[in-house]
């Protein structure tokens, strides 16, 4: 009788755990609220662009077509340990409700587009993740940040799928100049995402949501809201004023987004097209090498060049990048080596003028800028489609670049004031404690915890990483 009754308590318990998991329907299509407007991607920090200046970003040079066909922008919807970190805990509540209903409803056109271009590369960034030792969760983070977009560029241009600023993105190894911008390479890109999560969940002991709200605001607004309100709940953290709207929606849109994804059909998306797998062979050019000698080795297009090698900015490959691995159609890497070894290295590349934007001032004209680029008034007339006396205040104009710029050391310069400003780590030895640390690395003791979101009296386990220093420190930039 005994053996009936724990069998039948059995199977109640496991009939109402599998009630648990399951949201009901009424949840599913309750709508909160209307719909949200696009959050704001604005950053803490961020530098403005200002008018009467060269755009002075490394890589804002082009040539005139790369002019025309410009970056895209982000039209849609904004959005370390060595053991495996646990799965994203799919939790469900009103605010994740709400983002599965619009998903379903006003932002299905939007989420079927994500759903469709993710398919070309879910497979791979899947397995970049997991040889981390990542959920495959994660994966839809860059389904909210960019919808799987190679090219995508916010307004405070952060790029490529992930949507790095060009200063994380150095932090993690991504090469980001005139040249070459790894922020749009697929692989790259999410290599250096998963790097970038498993320090995020080390710094928030293993707590993926304030992990993810970190990938999105920097870690430093996180911590510092948990220390304003003085909790490590992230349901709780986005009740108050001090995180911004699109933050506190981050978390329950990666959420929604996610478990949609992984069953589409329930939730309405039965016909979804899949874009295939990109295949390609991988070849080492040792010099720099025209894109459409590539494409006509290769018996393929310029621009089927292009879209295999993402993170090339220009017509060529890299000058300072002697062993460039290109990606070319599969099946044609020795088409090509027989092909490039009987065209003479001189013959690999031509050059190209390059070209800049300039925002002009009130106090600007054509004659100005033309002494002071080293240009003549006509040619930038000619170049902008102006009169050589027409008004140009707030136009932004094409300006030729008549001097070489020296990227490999503006390159280094720049990633040496992002290592200053990195965070620095201290793995914890026995004996160890919040106080002696705080000693040890002259920060308060409530700034240690802060930074590693851990209670004051608690006690540090030895082995685990914690942020000691995150402040700017002077260098040598000098190369």
């Amino acid at each position: 009788m005994k053996s009936w009754l724990l069998a039948i308590a059995l199977l109640a318990a496991m009939i109402g755990a599998a009630t648990a998991a399951e949201p009901t329907q009424s949840l599913l299509n309750e709508l909160v609220q209307p719909h949200l407007s696009a959050p704001d991607k604005a950053s803490e920090g961020l530098p403005q662009r200002q008018a009467g200046t060269l755009h002075d970003d490394v890589s804002a040079l082009f040539t005139l077509e790369e002019l025309k066909d410009g970056d895209q922008t982000l039209a849609d919807l904004t959005l370390p340990d060595d053991e495996p970190a646990a799965d994203v805990p799919l939790a469900m509540n009103d605010k994740v409700s709400h983002f599965i209903t619009f998903f379903q409803t006003r932002g299905r056109g939007t989420y079927a587009r994500w759903l469709s271009r993710s398919t070309r590369y879910l497979p791979m960034m899947k397995e970049i993740l997991r040889k981390e030792g990542l959920p495959d969760e994660l994966v839809y983070m860059a389904m909210i940040e960019s919808g799987f977009q190679l090219h995508a560029r916010s307004w405070a241009n952060a790029v490529g799928p992930w949507q790095f600023m060009s200063a994380t993105g150095r932090r993690y190894s991504l090469r980001i100049d005139q040249w070459i911008d790894e922020r749009k390479d697929p692989v790259k890109a999410t290599m250096a995402a998963a790097m970038y999560l498993k320090d995020l969940y080390s710094m928030f002991n293993n707590d993926w949501y304030l992990a993810a709200a970190g990938y999105n605001a920097g870690e430093n607004k996180i911590f510092r809201a948990i220390d304003k309100y003085d909790t490590s709940d992230f349901w709780e953290l986005s009740k108050g004023s001090y995180l911004k709207r699109e933050t506190k929606e981050y978390v329950p849109k990666l959420l929604a987004a996610a478990i949609i994804a992984k069953d589409p059909a329930r939730y309405g998306f039965t016909e979804i097209a899949t874009v295939p797998v990109v295949e390609y062979d991988t070849v080492t050019v040792k010099g720099r090498t025209d894109l459409e000698l590539v494409a006509r080795l290769t018996g393929t297009t310029y621009q089927s060049i292009k879209e295999l090698n993402p993170a090339l900015r220009h017509w060529c490959t890299p000058p300072n990048y002697p062993d460039y691995e290109l990606k070319i159609p599969k099946g044609t890497s020795v088409r090509f080596a027989q092909g490039l070894t009987s065209i003479p290295a001189e013959q690999h590349f031509s050059e190209k003028n390059l070209y800049s934007r300039y925002t002009a001032t009130r106090k600007d004209n054509l004659k100005q800028l033309a002494r002071r680029f080293g240009s003549s008034a006509g040619e930038l007339a000619e170049l902008n489609g102006l009169g050589i006396k027409e008004r140009i205040a707030g136009r932004t104009l094409i300006i030729p670049v008549k001097q070489p710029v020296n990227f490999a050391q503006e390159g280094r310069r720049e990633t040496a004031k992002i290592e200053a400003a990195a965070a620095q780590y201290y793995t914890v030895r026995k004996g160890d404690t919040l106080h002696s640390l705080s000693r040890r690395f002259k920060v308060p003791v409530k700034v240690l915890a802060a930074w590693n979101n851990l209670k004051h009296a608690v006690a540090l386990k030895p082995g685990k990483r914690l942020v000691v220093a995150k402040t700017e420190k002077n260098v040598n930039t000098k190369g």
